[in-house]
């Protein structure tokens, strides 16, 4: 309701141009009893089921940060539906308004859990699921310099590669698929992997298809061989280290900004000039809280 308190709900400037695509992004959605509630992403994820799902055995369900309801299951699923907006627009020649709600939008990315709900991976407690920290070959296991590798060899052939790399037998071993072997899997694997360092580990495991990878930390990440053949890692002029646009496009690729992010509202004021608000307008906006204004201050 706040755009429409500014006299800028999707009715008025639908009216104004037809063609207009308004994206609406809200933990709840539009409607429904909670849709003026306050809320964050571990509130929309509790609301859409995914909650449950997440977290080890005998604990509580645990958020994996604020990833899946506020940038997948929102920030993603409301571009996904502005690009689809866009294109139906090529055909209609109308704009339209994307209700795009994070609880509905990561329940929608979450399917692949309902639909796989009659496949057995799902119909064991939390945490003793194939894929939920369950079974011994898809987990982490903790090295000998504290650091970590990822193990994630479900098929039978990656799995024969895991055990060769541990140095164990198979023969010797329960069945892959014993659920009732898997709590004693678990800490075989974990004290071996504490034998060795994330380092020793990776010249094993490199190179083959046991599914085995380190897990690196943001200080790591970037100076890992894969990622620097890859570029996947940019630096801005400040020496700040994130993530290169992705997917990668053949034709026309992103080029990443190296300039620092902006201040939020920096160029409030800029823009809007340039759109043609006076310098009244522009200091009555920021009065009425309606925009932010930041300008940078001088490093003298």
């Amino acid at each position: 309701g706040v755009m429409e308190k500014l006299g800028l709900g999707p009715e008025v400037l639908l009216q104004e141009n037809p063609r207009l695509i308004y994206a609406r992004l809200t933990g709840f959605g539009q409607t429904g009893k909670y849709a003026r509630s306050a809320g964050h992403d571990i509130n929309y994820l509790a609301l859409s089921g995914v909650l449950s799902k997440l977290g080890r055995k005998n604990e509580n369900p645990y958020a994996p940060i604020n990833l899946l309801a506020d940038f997948a299951g929102g920030g993603v699923m409301c571009a996904m539906g502005i690009i689809t907006a866009l294109y139906e627009r090529t055909k209609s020649g109308k704009g339209q308004v994307i209700d795009a709600s994070m609880v509905k939008g990561v329940a929608y990315l979450s399917s692949f859990l309902w639909k796989s709900q009659n496949l057995g991976l799902w119909n064991r407690p939390r945490g003793e699921n194939l894929l939920d920290s369950g079974a011994p070959f898809y987990e982490t296991y903790k090295t000998a310099d504290g650091k970590f590798m990822a193990v994630g060899a479900i098929e039978p052939q990656f799995y024969e590669q895991l055990i060769k790399g541990l140095g164990l037998d198979s023969d010797k071993l329960p069945s892959q698929l014993s659920f009732s072997d898997w709590p004693e899997m678990k800490k075989k694997f974990a004290s071996i992997f504490a034998q060795k360092t994330q380092a020793e580990w990776c010249s094993i495991f490199d190179g083959t298809d046991a599914c085995v990878t380190p897990v690196l930390s943001f200080d790591d990440v970037a100076s890992h061989q894969h990622n620097k053949q890859r570029s996947s890692f940019i630096k801005n002029d400040q020496e700040e280290t994130s993530p290169r646009p992705a997917p990668l496009l053949s034709r026309t690729p992103a080029v990443p900004s190296f300039e620092r992010d902006p201040f939020i509202g920096e160029h409030t004021e800029e823009i809007l000039l340039e759109y043609g608000f006076t310098k009244q307008e522009i200091t009555e906006l920021y009065s009425e809280k309606v925009i932010e204004v930041s300008k940078p201050k001088a490093n003298l």
